[in-house]
């Protein structure tokens, strides 16, 4: 039986309902007005938190990269340019804050530097997500868990000794584990759900989810009843917007028949121990067939 980990005012773990995160990520383009809609969308599909990304530009894009030049919605600008376009402070995060509050919503980031964990430290975040591109880091990782806030590990591009050895470099009493695959969209073939099972089996004591990147919504489906305690969707409004991860997103309209999904699979999936239900018993004694001697009893 895995430990159960307190996000907010949620417990994680078996036997408790599985914790949806709309992961909002960069699918803002920069525009707070953009974020505001997304947390209302997912308010409205019934999530339990979204989920940003929070970057040092100059410590996360390698300088071979700052000066290649791409298109945006900005016009032709540097990478670097563009990194900072998307990059929410502090203004922006007081916001997020205030309304994530008013809307009953949880949220939390994705930190990809130890500065970007100084910077969100200042909101007292329920949590922090570890990205599958972090999780070789060991300096964040330490400054991560030096928070001793709840921590969601996701385990793309990454080997099981990469995992191991992140595994034991954080608290693993306050710890949560993601399947995942680093691929925007991912293919079918290539999501390996049943990595959850052996998570299961490897870290009986961490609570297992999935962190999921495939265009449709029946492999997520098929995580829950596979045992995930969690799940993370990107969302966005519209796939066809521009930015990196809005093709591997789910649009409002499908994250709202996700979290419906996802809440009548728990209630399909009962306690696994065998009953006759009263909803049965009419039909048991219209339709059952018994054998001569036993129609003759009594």
């Amino acid at each position: 039986m895995s430990t159960k980990v307190k996000i907010g005012s949620r417990l994680i773990g078996e036997d408790e309902p599985v914790y949806i995160i709309a992961e909002i990520g960069i699918n803002h383009n920069g525009s707070m007005a953009l974020a505001k809609k997304l947390i209302d969308g997912a308010a409205f599909a019934g999530c339990d938190a979204v989920k940003f990304q929070k970057r040092t530009p100059e410590l996360c894009v390698p300088q071979d990269q700052w000066n290649i030049e791409r298109d945006t919605p900005w016009g032709r600008i540097t990478y670097l340019e563009y990194k900072h376009k998307i990059e929410f402070g502090f203004s922006e995060y007081e916001q997020i804050d205030f309304y994530c509050k008013e809307k009953g919503i949880d949220w939390f980031v994705s930190a990809w530097d130890e500065e970007s964990v100084e910077f969100i430290e200042q909101f007292n975040p329920i949590a922090y997500k570890i990205a599958s591109a972090t999780l070789t880091d060991e300096d964040l990782l330490y400054r991560i868990r030096q928070t001793q806030k709840p921590v969601i590990l996701s385990t793309g591009m990454s080997t099981m000794e990469e995992i191991d050895e992140a595994v034991n470099n954080l608290d693993k009493d306050n710890l949560l584990l993601a399947q995942s695959t680093s691929t925007y969209p991912c293919k079918e073939s290539e999501l390996n759900l049943r990595m959850i099972e052996t998570y299961k089996q490897l870290y009986p004591n961490i609570p297992i989810g999935y962190s999921g990147h495939e265009t449709g919504l029946a492999p997520t489906l098929a995580a829950v009843a596979l045992g995930a305690t969690f799940v993370e969707r990107h969302i966005t409004l519209d796939r066809a917007m521009w930015g990196t991860d809005q093709a591997a997103s789910v649009e409002v309209n499908g994250m709202f028949q996700l979290v419906r999904n996802i809440r009548d699979i728990e209630k399909s999936l009962g306690d696994g121990k065998k009953k006759v239900y009263s909803g049965e018993l009419k039909n048991l004694t219209k339709m059952r067939k018994y054998k001569n001697s036993q129609k003759l009893v009594g």
